[in-house]
């Protein structure tokens, strides 16, 4: 099955570049940017390569080029002069916009060089905080309004995913608090682990022991930990499962797991506002996101 979408609406281009749609269609009118076929109800479509040039005039636009310059440019030049200023600046909104280009393309050294010119003036932290999670917020309404295609989140999910695992590495020398450990993992069936894998660097950054599993965990897997006599945080995290109306059973089953014990749970993510039992062990603790768990550490 091929997973790379290869035709868009215009409603897609929105959603995609932050330009209006009717924007886009005085660009296509007046200036002949872009060049969609026609359904047979005439409905635009766009093809990667629209979508990928599109990207290259928006990152011209707000770097100063009017669209009637643009315009009179080959498309050599708009692509060459986008990519040497998403590859020098790398801005806020430059940076972002770069890795939905990296994204698209499946440009993997568009993607190490926009993030290698970000250390230049910031911290992997800063990174994180600054590009990764508003880009990773976008993508995920591009998931909603069906935009995106599951290669592209791929993609680009694992070329961040090796950022944190790598600046990670770099702590684990440095653990100066044993006396609690963190066992990190993810329900069964769940697979959206960055949010995780950043929570665990951020832990291995202040010194503690923590202990990553990964993702799609069944609870039984849990018991060695469980029977440890010293006290464990478990964190966990729901972007997609359990299925909804499988999650109090999912807390109810970690909570007889946790009875009689000093541990604790940590949940995060957005299932965790489906939780109506409050009876849980008091040592259950719930965030939405990750942001408002590190506001605590």
């Amino acid at each position: 099955m091929n997973n790379i979408k290869e035709e868009f609406t215009i409603k897609d281009l929105e959603n995609i570049s932050g330009i209006k749609a009717h924007t886009i269609r005085i660009w296509e009118k007046r200036y002949n940017l872009l060049k969609p076929k026609r359904t047979n109800t005439n409905i635009r479509l766009y093809s990667n390569e629209n979508l990928i040039k599109l990207l290259n005039i928006v990152l011209l636009n707000k770097n100063n080029f009017k669209i009637s310059k643009i315009a009179l440019m080959s498309e050599e030049e708009i692509f060459l002069k986008s990519r040497e200023l998403a590859l020098k600046d790398a801005l806020n909104d430059e940076a972002i916009n770069s890795l939905k280009l990296a994204m698209f393309q499946f440009d993997k050294n568009l993607f190490n060089t926009t993030y290698n010119s970000l250390l230049d003036s910031k911290s992997f932290r800063d990174i994180f905080k600054d590009i990764f999670i508003p880009f990773l917020n976008h993508i995920g309404l591009l998931w909603q309004t069906d935009t995106l295609m599951p290669a592209h989140e791929h993609f680009i999910s694992n070329l961040i995913s090796q950022k944190i695992l790598i600046n990670t590495e770099k702590l684990q020398y440095n653990i100066s608090n044993v006396s609690k450990k963190y066992v990190l993992f993810l329900p069964e069936n769940e697979i959206h682990e960055i949010g995780l894998l950043y929570l665990n660097y951020e832990l291995s950054l202040r010194g503690n022991f923590t202990i990553y599993l990964g993702e799609s965990l069944p609870l039984s897997n849990l018991d060695y930990f469980i029977k440890n006599k010293n006290e464990i945080c478990f964190i966990t995290s729901l972007t997609v499962m359990p299925y909804d109306n499988k999650v109090e059973d999912f807390f109810n089953n970690f909570d007889t797991l946790l009875k009689d014990t000093k541990h604790q749970l940590i949940a995060i993510g957005a299932k965790t506002t489906l939780v109506k039992n409050n009876t849980y062990n008091s040592n259950f603790q719930f965030y939405e996101t990750v942001t408002n768990l590190l506001k605590e550490l």
